[in-house]
C-alpha cells in the first residue's frame, strides 16, 4: 500500500505568490496587463516590460509598491538583459517569467519584406528565448527554482489563411521553445510551460477586427472572451499547484476551434 505523503496540503491548490518575483513581457497593454495585474494581487513583486513606459508608468502607479515598470525593447539583446538586471537589483532574482510580448505581421508571405520578417522573429522568437536563458542561468547560479510561462497561440495548431502566416510559424516555434528547454532545464527545477490562446479581447485583436470585421458570431460560444479568463490557467503555471508540470502547452480557446455550430 502506498502510503499519503504529508508533505503538501489537501488540496496542494495554493496560488499564493508571496515572495516571487515576476517579470512580464508586453505589459502595456492586453493580455501582458492583465498577467501583470494577476501575479501582483497573488502576491508577487512584478516587473512590467514594455516600450511605452508612459503606460507602464501608469500601470505601476495602480499596483503600487509590488510594481515596477521598465522599459524593454524586445528586438534589442541588450536590453533584454538590461530589464532582467533592473528588475533583480529593485526585487531580488526573477523566479517567474512570463514571454508575452508579441506582434502579428498581417501581411501575405510572399508580400513580406525581410524588415518585418525580421521583426516577427526577433520579437516573437528570438527575445523569449533570449529572456528565457537569461533567467535560466540567474536561476541556476542561485541554485533556485523558477517558472517560464510562453505564451504561444491556437495559430500554432491551425492556420486557415488570410495573412498571419509567419505569426503562425513563430507560434509554433514557441510551442517547441517550450518543450525543448522543459528538458534542458528539468534537472534545475526550472518549469517550461505555454498558453496557447485563442481568440481574446487585447490591442492584437482589435487591430485584426478592425481589417477583417468582428468574429463573435463566426464562433461556437458567439463571444470573443476576456483576458480574465486566461487568469486560472497563468497562476497554476506559476504556482506550486503545478510543481510537476513543464513541457506543457495548454490551449486555451473557449472552444472556438469548433468553429460557429448552429443553435
Amino acid at each position: 500500500m502506498v502510503q499519503a505523503t504529508t508533505d503538501y496540503p489537501l488540496p496542494n491548490a495554493s496560488t499564493d505568490l508571496t515572495g516571487r518575483v515576476a517579470l512580464v513581457t508586453g505589459a502595456s497593454s492586453g493580455l501582458g496587463e492583465r498577467f501583470a495585474r494577476v501575479l501582483a494581487a497573488s502576491g508577487a513583486k512584478v516587473a512590467l516590460c514594455a516600450r511605452r513606459k508612459h503606460r507602464l508608468d501608469a500601470l505601476a502607479a495602480e499596483i503600487g509598491a509590488n510594481a515596477l515598470a521598465v522599459e524593454m525593447d524586445a528586438t534589442d539583446a541588450a536590453s533584454l538583459t538590461a530589464a532582467v538586471q533592473a528588475t533583480e537589483a529593485a526585487f531580488g532574482t526573477v523566479d517567474i517569467l512570463v514571454n508575452n510580448a508579441g506582434i502579428p505581421d498581417a501581411q501575405r508571405a510572399h508580400k513580406m519584406s525581410v524588415e518585418l520578417v525580421d521583426r516577427v522573429l526577433g520579437v516573437n522568437v528570438r527575445a523569449p528565448w533570449l529572456l528565457s536563458c537569461e533567467v535560466a542561468r540567474r536561476l541556476i547560479a542561485a541554485e533556485r527554482p523558477g517558472r517560464i510561462v510562453n505564451i504561444s497561440s491556437v495559430a500554432h495548431y491551425r492556420y486557415d489563411g488570410g495573412g498571419a502566416a509567419l505569426y503562425a510559424v513563430s507560434k509554433t516555434a514557441i510551442a517547441r521553445m517550450t518543450e525543448t528547454l522543459a528538458v534542458e532545464w528539468s534537472g534545475y527545477r526550472i518549469n517550461v510551460n505555454a498558453i496557447a490562446p485563442g481568440m481574446f479581447v487585447s490591442e492584437m485583436t482589435d487591430g485584426m477586427f478592425e481589417r477583417i470585421g468582428p468574429q463573435d458570431q463566426n464562433v461556437a460560444r458567439r463571444r470573443i472572451p476576456e483576458p480574465a479568463l486566461l487568469d486560472s490557467t497563468l497562476l497554476y503555471l506559476v504556482s506550486p499547484a503545478s510543481e510537476a508540470v513543464t513541457g506543457a502547452v495548454i490551449r486555451v480557446d473557449d472552444g472556438q476551434a469548433a468553429r460557429a455550430r448552429l443553435r
